[in-house]
């Protein structure tokens, strides 16, 4: 077993034998599958890792030898950390640092718990906000919030990705 001791990085990008984003593995699984063969290095990290036998470059981007279909979930899953990551962690009416999520369609008058109507928001506005719309109080959004889209998205979720994850994950 690799002796990891925490690099950089400790993530790295698990693409399908296609080439195809998958997820984000642990640097220790990825290890482990490059170890079984059951995975190839494609993009090295920082560092090295080792072994009583082996000492291998820590994986960033590794590409499984096999084909695995997976289905992919449609939607992205709705949470805190998500939020914030859409809204770059700014109150979505004064754009100052957000502390909160906050429903603009408050939930006690029928609003639902969707990507539509959840925002990043600041504690001040939060509370100022209590339980009315933004039309009541004469408040207007500075993005309309909506649900995250793309790969980056669907694989990624909240993460910030590592900058030699670029190519694989086409931005757009």
């Amino acid at each position: 077993m690799p002796d990891i001791r925490r690099p950089a990085s400790s993530a790295a990008l698990i693409l399908n034998a296609t080439y195809e984003p998958l997820g984000v593995v642990s640097v220790r699984r990825a290890a482990i599958l490059i170890l079984s063969a059951k995975a190839v290095c494609v993009a090295d990290g920082d560092g090295i890792l080792h072994s009583a036998r082996h000492s291998i470059p820590v994986p960033s981007v590794v590409r499984l030898t096999r084909f695995v279909r997976v289905p992919y979930r449609a939607q992205v899953g709705l949470s805190r950390r998500a939020v914030f990551a859409r809204d770059g962690g700014r109150c979505a009416y004064c754009r100052a640092a957000a502390e909160t999520v906050d429903h603009v369609m408050p939930r006690s008058r029928g609003g639902r718990h969707a990507w539509e109507n959840v925002v990043a928001a600041c504690a001040r506005c939060n509370h100022r906000k209590g339980d009315r719309t933004i039309n009541e109080l004469g408040w207007r959004l500075h993005t309309v919030p909506g649900v995250p889209r793309g790969p980056s998205w669907r694989v990624l979720g909240h993460r910030t990705p590592d900058p030699r994850w670029a190519a694989y994950l086409s931005y757009r």
